[in-house]
């Protein structure tokens, strides 16, 4: 009897009250938690991008879902069968009246064969300083060649194109390689090391930027770029390499080795080369900040010289004072000269008066004794000059001999070469001529017998004549016929005049002008074809 009325006092709730109080103790007691669980029932992201599975061990599953925007920054994604550690909020779903998590991170719940053997051989790597920033070549900033390792079918390299057509066109090379499975690390390791074995200048360009790409996958099928013999030839590229393997998320060893990493082979592409437009409006507007810096740099120049003039005395003013030392200059100037030849006079008779007859006979004979002296030089010289030039003249005429006899034997050859060339060509020449003229003649003959075949006259021979009016043209009816015109009839031996009676109607020519009607069961076989000759050529 007391249980009733502390019933009836409970206060009530809708469910929809009552599922939101359970959503939000759930999510107060619960708003963050670290769950243990293996991935069931999971089947790639909905239609919605969202991803709905559960997490289960042993004796227990809880619901789990993945919204979009966190799926899509999650460097682990969810496979089914896989121990991961998902952190995230409880919270419940009220349509159905269960709870479930909402994860916002996972990672997996222990290091797995694989990736324990990628974290080892990370480590080696690293510990050899390939990974080191210092190794790492800038890329250039608008290669000519680029270099694709890649599969050929797949949808990577029609994205790169793509790209780079959109971007800036360049030529591209592609290597095409295995990307997964048996034989393809050492495919994609072989691609790299022949890209850089190519000679520059070569038939086939060396390329100036190298691209690794590949699509996206599980850690099984981008193993091929964790082997070590794909790392170190990518490490030992002297081309600068970029790695644009897997989506955003996915991690391989070389992309730690790479010059430059790529979230995706798209962006790769863009790595690799400048927006072509965006160049031309950046050259454009540095042509234009140009033009104006130098406006701008020509005005200013302008003002200083208007004000250095302006602070500049006037010329009459600057030229005063050297006008007046000219004048006064111009006025001394004759005792001058006089001053000046009279000092020179002095002087030449002062040399005058020491020169005498004996001084000069001595400079005489001396000059003489130093000319006698010289000659005698230059007659040794000249001699031994002339010896010289005679030894070496001897030598050169012996090379001369037989560099010209050498040359007229290799001229005799090159003759002998040329003229056995040339019969030969000759020969080839006639037999084409023979040849091309025999083809033509059988053509001609062959046209001749279609001719033949298809002329009207064939059909004269078989009995039938061609009516012709007055000028010439061919009758096709008899209402084309006037009175009493004239016409032309020819048969298949030669032509016959003939005027038309206009007192007899056509109906009435006598049957023995008339060709016999055919019967009307034998039509499909009136008209006769001339039989074409066996060996006769198509026009076709």
């Amino acid at each position: 009897m007391t249980a009733a009325p502390n019933l009836v006092n409970a206060p009530e709730f809708t469910v929809s009250e009552l599922s939101s109080a359970l959503k939000r103790t759930v999510e107060d007691r619960f708003g963050h938690v670290r769950v243990r669980g293996e991935i069931s029932g999971f089947r790639g992201p909905h239609s919605s991008g969202h991803c709905y599975f559960a997490l289960k061990d042993e004796s227990a599953k809880i619901e789990a879902v993945i919204w979009k925007f966190a799926h899509a920054r999650m460097r682990f994604k969810p496979q089914e069968g896989l121990e991961v550690i998902a952190t995230g909020k409880l919270t419940t779903y009220p349509n159905s009246s269960k709870y479930q998590i909402v994860i916002d991170s996972l990672e997996p719940a222990g290091v797995g064969a694989l990736m324990a053997l990628m974290e080892e051989r990370k480590k080696k790597l690293a510990a050899e300083g390939l990974f080191d920033e210092a190794r790492k070549q800038l890329l250039p900033w608008l290669p000519e060649v680029i270099g694709v390792v890649t599969s050929p079918t797949g949808a990577v390299i029609r994205d790169i194109l793509h790209r780079l057509e959109d971007r800036f066109p360049r030529r591209v090379l592609v290597w095409p390689v295995k990307v997964q499975g048996d034989g393809s690390a050492e495919q994609v390791a072989a691609a790299i090391r022949g890209f850089n074995a190519l000679p520059e200048g070569g038939r086939i360009p060396r390329p100036d930027l190298l691209i690794v790409a590949r699509g996206g996958g599980s850690l099984e099928d981008l193993w091929s770029f964790n082997e070590e013999i794909v790392v170190r030839a990518a490490a030992e590229s002297h081309i600068p390499l970029i790695s644009a393997v897997g989506h955003e998320t996915d991690i391989t060893l070389i992309d730690f080795v790479a010059d430059k990493r790529a979230p995706t082979p798209t962006a790769a592409a863009e790595m690799a080369v400048p927006v072509r437009s965006e160049l031309f409006v950046e050259v454009q507007a540095l042509a234009r900040r140009t033009m104006v810096c130098w406006q701008r740099a020509q005005e200013a120049r302008r003002n200083e010289l208007r004000a250095a003039a302006r602070a500049l005395p006037a010329a009459h003013e600057l030229l005063a004072i050297p006008r007046q030392r000219l004048d006064h200059l111009a006025a001394g100037l004759p005792r001058g000269l006089k001053a000046n030849t009279h000092a020179h006079f002095r002087r030449f008779a002062a040399s005058s008066s020491r020169l005498t007859i004996g001084v000069l006979r001595g400079q005489i004979a001396h000059a003489r004794q130093r000319l006698t002296a010289s000659g005698e030089r230059i007659t040794l010289s000249a001699r031994a000059l002339l010896h010289r030039r005679r030894e070496r003249f001897s030598g050169l005429e012996i090379r001369l001999k037989a560099s010209k006899l050498a040359n007229a034997k290799a001229q005799r050859n090159a003759i002998a070469r040329d003229l056995e060339r040339t019969h030969r060509l000759a020969e080839r020449a006639r037999r084409a001529l023979v040849t091309t003229m025999q083809r033509l003649e059988a053509r001609v003959a062959h046209s001749g017998q279609l001719l033949s075949a298809l002329s009207y006259r064939g059909v004269l021979a078989r009995g039938f004549a061609l009516v012709r009016d007055a000028h010439g043209h061919a009758l096709h009816s008899a209402a084309a016929v006037g009175p009493n015109a004239g016409l032309s009839i020819e048969f298949a031996d030669g032509r016959v005049a003939a005027t038309a009676d206009a007192n007899q109607p056509p109906a009435t020519v006598a049957p023995e002008s008339q060709p016999k009607p055919q019967p009307r069961e034998a039509k499909p076989a009136a008209p006769k074809r001339v039989t074409k000759p066996v060996d006769q050529g198509s026009l076709f």
